[in-house]
C-alpha cells in the first residue's frame, strides 16, 4: 500500500485540473495515491477519469455541492496514507515534487509539515511574482538558506504575523491532519487555522528552499480576492485573530498573540484590496476594508 497520497478537492477549470492531475502522474518516483474529489457537475470529467486507466487513481463526484470547506474536510477525512497533500485542482508538480519530500521525510520521519519549494505561475502557467508573493517573501517570509525546522511559538508568531505559506503545496503527515481537520466556520483562512492547530498540538514544519518543486496557481480573480473585494474575508480573518490570540495568550506565546493582534499582512492586504472595492462600486466593502486597515477590526 502506498504511503502517501494527494487528495484533490476540483471544482472549476477541466483543463486545469487535467493539468494538474498529469503533473502528478508524472512523478519520478511511482509510488503514491491519487484522490480526485469533484464537487462540480462538468459532463465530461468522470469520462476522462476512466480512460486514464490508472489503478492509482481513484475518482469521486460528490452527489451535492460541499463548497470549499466541506469538501477539504472530507478530502482529509477520506485520506488514509501515512502522508498527504491537499493540492489545489489548478496547482501544477515539477516531476521531482515526491522524491524532494520523501528525502526530507526519511531524515525526519515525525515532521507534522513540510513546506517545500515554490513557485508562483500565473493563470497562463508563467512563472511570476506579483505585489502579494513579493509581500510574502521580503516581509513576512522566515530567512532559510536551504532547510531550517520550525515549531512552536516561533513558526506561530512569524504565520500570524502574515501568512508566508503556500497551503496547497505543503505535505502534511495523515495522522496529525485528520486529528484536527479543517474548522467549519472558516471558508478562507482555513489553511492558516489548521496550521495553528497543528502547532499547538507541538507538530513541527520543515521549510525547504533547495530546490523549487511545486507551481502555485495566482489568478487575477479568485474566491477570496472576490470575498477580499467585498470585505467579507476581512470579517472572518478578525473573528479569527481575535480567538488565537486569546488562545496564544493563555498558552504563553506573547508574541504569536501579539502578532494576531496586530495582524499586520490582514490589514495590508485590507488597504491594497480597497482601490479594486471602490471600482466595482463596492461601498460597503470598501468601508469594511479601511476600518480593518486602520484597526485590524478591534474594538477598543
Amino acid at each position: 500500500m502506498a504511503t502517501f497520497e494527494f487528495m484533490l478537492p476540483y471544482y472549476g477549470d477541466v483543463s486545469l485540473m487535467q493539468a494538474a492531475v498529469r503533473s502528478i502522474l508524472g512523478q519520478s518516483d511511482p509510488d503514491f495515491r491519487l484522490t480526485v474529489i469533484d464537487d462540480g457537475q462538468e459532463p465530461d470529467v468522470p469520462g476522462w477519469f476512466a480512460e486514464l486507466g490508472d489503478d492509482r487513481v481513484t475518482y469521486l463526484r460528490n452527489e451535492q455541492n460541499l463548497g470549499i470547506t466541506k469538501n477539504f474536510q472530507k478530502c482529509v477525512e477520506l485520506s488514509t496514507a501515512d502522508h498527504v497533500v491537499i493540492m489545489g485542482c489548478d496547482d501544477l508538480l515539477h516531476p521531482h515534487y515526491l522524491k524532494t519530500v520523501r528525502e526530507i521525510l526519511k531524515v525526519n520521519p515525525d515532521l507534522g509539515m513540510v513546506q517545500p519549494g515554490v513557485e508562483v505561475i500565473d493563470g497562463g502557467g508563467r512563472v511570476t511574482s506579483g505585489l502579494a508573493d513579493n509581500v510574502k517573501e521580503k516581509l513576512y517570509a522566515p530567512t532559510v538558506r536551504g532547510r531550517r525546522l520550525m515549531g512552536g511559538e516561533e513558526l506561530a508568531a512569524s504565520v500570524l504575523r502574515g501568512n508566508w505559506l503556500y497551503f496547497p503545496s505543503i505535505c502534511w503527515r495523515g495522522e496529525a491532519l485528520r486529528a484536527v481537520n479543517f474548522r467549519d466556520e472558516y471558508s478562507v483562512i482555513q489553511d492558516l487555522a489548521l496550521v495553528v492547530d497543528l502547532l499547538e498540538r507541538g507538530e513541527q514544519m520543515m521549510v525547504d528552499n533547495t530546490t523549487v518543486v511545486f507551481q502555485y496557481r495566482r489568478h487575477a480573480v479568485s474566491e477570496s480576492s472576490v470575498q477580499a473585494f467585498s470585505g467579507t474575508r476581512f470579517t472572518e480573518a478578525e473573528r479569527y485573530f481575535n480567538a488565537v490570540a486569546e488562545r496564544m495568550e493563555a498558552r504563553g506565546w506573547k508574541k504569536a498573540a501579539r502578532a494576531a493582534r496586530f495582524r499586520s499582512a490582514s490589514r495590508l492586504h485590507a488597504l491594497t484590496m480597497l482601490p479594486g472595492a471602490l471600482k466595482r462600486g463596492q461601498t460597503a466593502g470598501a468601508k469594511t476594508l479601511v476600518l480593518h486597515a486602520l484597526t485590524g477590526g478591534q474594538r477598543h
